[in-house]
């Protein structure tokens, strides 16, 4: 790399809270990052969950740079122990932080394309001398282009929801019933979300822990007083052990493992029936306007009003196409971190803290991080992200030490495979996979009818 392309910006896709982690991060290692982020604030996308809280506390969700750069200001933590929602989250830390960055983070900028300057993917001559270009559009419809010494991409998989379809692609019908299908945890406290499933019964497809907070909300509006004939039938593509709710009191993350305990009670206290086994195939309309799900084998189950899909996200590469990564065939993560997480094998215990070394690509000085860099595993937390960009920043500033240096320890999940997430409730459906010490009191019913330990 040359001079003048040293003295280019870093680029950060996304300004969430890896995004601008990722630029605090760099502006201690004195590199300048430029943050294009495509909504019109600061974390966009958390915004739209704003009403749900997060498992993780304060001390847990703040990155140490970032609070360094906000210390200034006089921005002082929220109390380390308390659980803040995804709207605390935005206005208490990642909006401010994003207004202390100013001018280094661009809102409206939506990257379409990432590529080396003069080199598609195919060119070989001096492609690591060349910067990075990097196309942005902006809400009006016109178009930039942003030169770079490196591209960070912490975009997440948030619009890119998975479907309800047990094949990985969209069930039959399911486009033309999508008045009746939301792909997030609704805001029961919306009056008119509130309405729609009030007295509904209500279908949630999913096994992680926003399948969990979906029917824990759902049975308290059906304890309440307009909320009377409220119902929820949980889909699960496998059966229900003792993993199925989590690691309850075994779970290193209290709020986490109390999400898994919601959703048991759901089921315990009749407010939700579980349909195991069941891949759906298609999503059929009644002449009533009422939904039935088809299952593979043919199986059709009761009329439903309503549909909540929580059956993960999935990265988007599109705009990646000119890059040369290298990326597992499976989960779509790079190549060194997808064993780490891999929810196929994921014994008990957490995921290895990791940087630089297990994010990097073909494509030297390209880098997938927070919620992207596990493609479509479920097990990320926030701190995880804090530990990439850190160990990043510090790679592009020469001081290979601290990249490969662990400063992280996480929390344990209680239960093998499938019970970490982003904080929030974003976890995929069908995930984890073996067996190990999961606390009795999960236990519910008969023996599993399938996925048992």
């Amino acid at each position: 790399m040359n001079a003048s392309t040293e003295a280019l910006p870093v680029v950060v896709i996304g300004g969430g809270p890896i995004g601008l982690a990722a630029a605090a991060q760099l502006i201690e290692r004195d590199i300048q990052p430029l943050v294009l982020e495509a909504g019109s604030a600061a974390a966009a996308a958390v915004r739209e969950w704003s009403h749900v809280r997060l498992f993780s506390t304060w001390s847990e969700v703040v990155d140490p740079a970032a609070e360094k750069l906000l210390a200034p200001t006089g921005w002082v933590r929220p109390d380390g122990a308390t659980y803040p929602s995804g709207g605390d989250w935005t206005g208490l830390y990642l909006q401010p932080l994003a207004d202390v960055l100013g001018d280094k983070v661009r809102y409206n900028a939506t990257v379409t394309g990432v590529s080396r300057t003069g080199r598609d993917r195919v060119v070989d001559a001096d492609r690591e001398t060349q910067p990075f270009v990097v196309h942005v559009t902006a809400a009006d419809g016109g178009e930039k282009r942003v030169l770079a010494r490196a591209v960070i991409d912490a975009s997440g998989t948030w619009a890119t929801p998975s479907p309800a379809g047990g094949s990985g692609l969209a069930a039959l019908g399911e486009k033309n019933a999508a008045d009746r299908i939301t792909y997030r945890v609704p805001d029961l406290k919306d009056p008119q979300v509130r309405a729609r499933y009030a007295g509904k019964r209500t279908a949630v497809i999913g096994s992680g822990a926003s399948a969990f907070t979906a029917l824990a909300y759902l049975a308290d509006l059906a304890k309440s007083p307009d909320g009377t004939g409220t119902h929820g039938v949980w889909i699960l593509r496998r059966g229900i052990s003792g993993s199925t709710f989590g690691g309850g009191e075994a779970d290193q993350l209290p709020a986490r493992g109390a999400l898994g305990l919601a959703a048991k009670a759901a089921v315990d206290e009749g407010h939700a029936d579980a349909v195991t086994g069941f891949r759906t195939d298609a999503i059929e309309r009644e002449t009533d306007g009422r939904l039935v799900l088809v299952g593979e084998d043919g199986h059709r189950l009761d009329a439903i009003d309503e549909i909540i899909v929580l059956t993960g996200f999935r990265p988007d590469l599109t705009f990646l196409g000119e890059l040369r990564l290298g990326l597992d065939e499976r989960l779509q993560a790079p190549t060194a971190l997808a064993p780490l997480v891999d929810p196929n094998q994921h014994s008990c215990g957490t995921v290895y803290p990791h940087g630089v070394t297990e994010l990097s690509h073909p494509e030297k000085d390209v880098y997938l991080v927070g919620m992207k860099s596990y493609g479509r595993a479920p097990t990320f937390l926030a701190m995880t992200g804090y530990e990439q960009v850190r160990s990043i920043a510090a790679h592009l500033a020469g001081d290979h030490e601290a990249a490969q240096r662990v400063e992280l320890t996480l929390p344990e999940t209680g239960v093998c495979g499938g019970a970490g997430l982003f904080d929030q409730p974003t976890a995929p459906e069908g995930t984890g996979g073996g067996c190990c010490a999961t606390p009795a009191t999960l236990t519910i019913g008969a023996p599993a009818a399938a996925g048992g330990c």
